[in-house]
């Protein structure tokens, strides 16, 4: 998952954890010569973010930033960059594209800098204090973004520079920038009336609002609802290790002597294959699905009826109707009549896929002498197992290959140095917010300092679940600054004393994140709000999954793969069944990613008539499993990986993913053409590494989507090689498909969950 992909000035999602940081203050400002005497006074920061950090490359000093030090911070820069908006409102000089569109981008720089170290903390390391700082200033920052995209004098500059721009000479990412500073303007209520602009920041500042607290609330009550058990004989199918684990946790928060499992994000929760008594496995999805609809405090449901309500009334506003469609104005797949086609396509099959494996699973629980229909807590434990007969695979037996240290040392690290001549040396005089995070110089080919590295994978109470890349400091040829990027992952920590092994799905996420990272460290722009991962939400997946290539790739796991005991590498035929059993249970594992992925585009599909008809946990309710159930899926066996209740993707800032999930698919059609590019041209080489990198990863925001994959492969995407990923149909058939009018053929499926 990318987070911060627009460091715009007017992104609206300045007030969430999606904010990477818009742009600057006077005396950090490079000198542009863009207008004459000064007519604004613009005031002088004083506090840490008052300056860039002197650290290297910028990276934050976090012994140098306390808790207290925020909403000072935030108002004062809130202070200059309004001071700053004013100064281009004034200036007596004609519009022009250096004193008005780049001073727009070269404005709100302290802003920035505060922003992307707070929301990097509320996201990973919060806490009370921060919580609360975040319920404040959310909403002060959304009023304090609108008065300036709303603002009529701010934006006939703007227009005029824009209706002048076929006489003007600039580069291309120059025109693009213009181009989207004139989008964003329109996008967020330039050209309505002053009664709808009104309204617009009404409901603005209550998305705000209500996007953080449904944050909070799903945060609260993932901690809250942990699983805690009384014996070590209920958690019997767990190994040692991960009992003591759970010991562990139990003890630390107030239950020695008892055991307790922290529930992960997502639906299913990964002990529950595992686990041998059924009673409890019951409780531990039960705890997982109904997190957050328990009618307490933690409750949600009301909530995100609201924020549904809240979009359709914004989309309205604009002539659009609905918020899919109002936001999706600037996708790689343009509308949501595509998205849904799309998805909506491959339900017959998958709900069919479902029945079926369903009925296999029910013959595995009755061959055991067992007398139960499987139900969803029920379903990966005899997946497993079915999994082993036809495959012989052991999940126990993957685990002791995976080490973290070696996963991104001696894999993912190894991976980039062969591809693209990257080398990493790991620091110890970096302050970090949490002291499991650990940094690396990131060096290019000729040995320069490409950027920084921070690599924070732990769950903890007090980070939010998922996994995520973002920005310290964005790359820009403007200001001169290189990348200073952090990956944020969820895995549970072993006990003390014992190996930190994973999963072989925690081996694919880190290999994606850091696909992200690569994106960013390669940037190669002028303009921050264009650089790295500032991209189409649609789009921003696809190189962090082609990077989940190299996780299997045959030299890459010799070089990482290595029993932690006996150094022996991990067997060919063990990783040929780890790719084998990929492709089964697509009904459970395609299935929950596809109804998340539905459910979100039904919500931010209605109309504002039809969400104001939701208002209570009821109606939440029964409109989340109409959505799926009339589809014809079978949401019983199969939920959602995220209840709506707990879709943070969705419902946690004021836009985020909303209208977006479906992404994760669109860019697996994208990964899947550009692995078989790679295997078709020799596989892990400098000459790709360098290709992919020219083509794709450091071009950034700056140009049309179709056309920078055309550049990489010679040709439109083709969706093939998804469906041969997925099983779904025989390799080397079927006919390679234009899918440049942004339209996909029926029947494409696929992702990699790892979100």
């Amino acid at each position: 998952m990318i987070l911060a992909n627009r460091t715009k000035l007017l992104a609206a999602c300045a007030a969430s954890a999606l904010l990477g940081g818009c742009a600057t203050m006077a005396e950090d400002r490079p000198a542009m010569n863009n207008s004459p005497a000064a007519t604004v006074a613009i005031p002088q920061g004083t506090g840490y973010f008052a300056q860039p950090s002197d650290l290297p490359l910028q990276a934050p000093d976090f012994t140098k930033i306390s808790d207290g030090d925020f909403l000072p911070a935030f108002e004062q820069a809130m202070m200059i960059h309004k001071a700053e908006i004013e100064a281009i409102k004034n200036n007596p000089e004609a519009p022009t594209f250096a004193n008005t569109i780049v001073a727009l981008e070269t404005s709100g720089r302290m802003l920035g800098r505060v922003s992307t170290v707070f929301y990097a903390l509320t996201g990973a390391n919060t806490n009370d204090t921060l919580d609360a700082i975040d319920a404040e200033i959310g909403p002060r920052l959304s009023a304090h973004y609108d008065s300036f995209s709303l603002d009529p004098v701010l934006f006939d500059r703007v227009k005029a520079v824009y209706d002048n721009r076929a006489a003007m000479s600039m580069t291309p990412e120059d025109a693009t920038l213009l181009e989207e500073t004139y989008q964003d303007f329109v996008h967020a209520g330039a050209m309505l009336t002053e009664a709808q602009k009104e309204e617009v920041k009404a409901i603005n500042t209550r998305l705000s609002e209500t996007t953080t607290e449904f944050s909070q609330k799903v945060r609260d009550a993932t901690n809250e609802n942990a699983l805690v058990v009384d014996t070590r004989e209920e958690l019997a199918g767990l190994s040692d290790d991960e009992i003591d684990a759970a010991a562990k946790l139990a003890a630390e928060r107030g239950m020695e002597g008892k055991f307790a499992i922290a529930l992960q994000n997502t639906t299913q929760q990964p002990s529950l294959p595992s686990l041998e008594n059924r009673d409890v496995r019951e409780r531990l999805f039960k705890l997982s699905y109904n997190r957050a609809v328990m009618g307490d405090d933690n409750d949600t449901r009301t909530l995100l009826a609201e924020i549904a309500t809240l979009r359709a009334r914004k989309a309205a506003l604009f002539g659009e109707p609905d918020w899919a469609s109002y936001v999706m104005y600037d996708r790689m797949a343009e509308n949501p009549r595509t998205a849904l086609g799309f998805m909506e396509q491959m339900v017959p099959a998958l709900a069919a896929t479902q029945r079926r494996e369903a009925a296999l699973l029910n013959q595995q629980i009755e061959a055991g002498g067992e007398d139960f229909e499987v139900k969803p807590w029920d379903w990966y434990r005899y997946a497993e197992q079915v999994r082993k007969a036809r495959y012989d695979l052991d999940e126990n037996a993957v685990k002791p290959y995976f080490e973290l240290t070696s996963v991104l040392e001696d894999g993912v690290f190894y991976a980039a140095n062969k591809l693209y001549g990257l080398t990493f040396e790991k620091r110890t005089d970096l302050p970090v917010y949490h002291p499991t995070v650990t940094t690396y110089t990131v060096r290019d080919a000729d040995g320069s300092e490409l950027g920084i590295f921070y690599f924070d994978p732990f769950q903890r109470p007090s980070k939010r679940g998922g996994a995520w890349m973002s920005n310290f400091v964005d790359q820009s040829h403007l200001y001169g600054t290189k990348p200073v990027i952090y990956n944020v992952l969820n895995i549970p920590q072993a006990a003390e004393g014992q190996p930190q092994l994973v999963s072989f799905d925690n081996v694919n996420t880190i290999f994606h994140e850091f696909g992200h990272a690569l994106h960013g460290f390669f940037a190669d722009q002028r303009y921050a709000s264009l650089s790295g991962t500032a991209t189409a939400r649609d789009f921003v997946e696809y190189p962090s999954q082609v990077n989940e290539l190299w996780a299997t790739y045959p030299e890459v796991l010799r070089n990482y793969a290595k029993h932690y005991q006996t150094g022996e590498t991990i067997p060919a035929e063990l990783i040929e069944k780890i790719e084998a059993a990929a492709k089964f249970n697509q009904g459970y594992d395609f299935g929950e990613v596809v109804e998340a992925a539905l459910l979100d585009m039904k919500w931010h599909s209605l109309s504002p008539e039809e969400a104001a008809r939701i208002t209570t946990p009821a109606q939440v309710d029964a409109y989340e499993r109409s959505s799926l159930e009339d589809l014809g899926l079978e949401i019983d066996l199969v939920p959602p990986r995220y209840r709506s209740s707990y879709f943070n993707h969705i419902f946690s800032n004021p836009a985020g993913y909303s209208a977006g999930y479906y992404s994760y698919l669109w860019t697996e059609m994208l990964d899947r053409d550009s692995r078989k590019w790679f295997l078709e041209n020799g596989g892990l080489t400098r000459a790709n590494g360098d290709h992919y990198r020219e083509t794709v990863l450091s071009r950034g925001g700056t140009m049309d989507y179709f056309e920078m994959f055309e550049n990489f492969a010679g040709r439109q995407p083709d969706v093939q090689p998804m469906l041969e990923a997925r099983g779904l149909v025989p390799g080397g058939e079927g006919e390679a498909e234009d899918i440049s009018d942004g339209e996909l053929p029926a029947g494409a499926t696929g992702i990699d969950p790892v979100e």
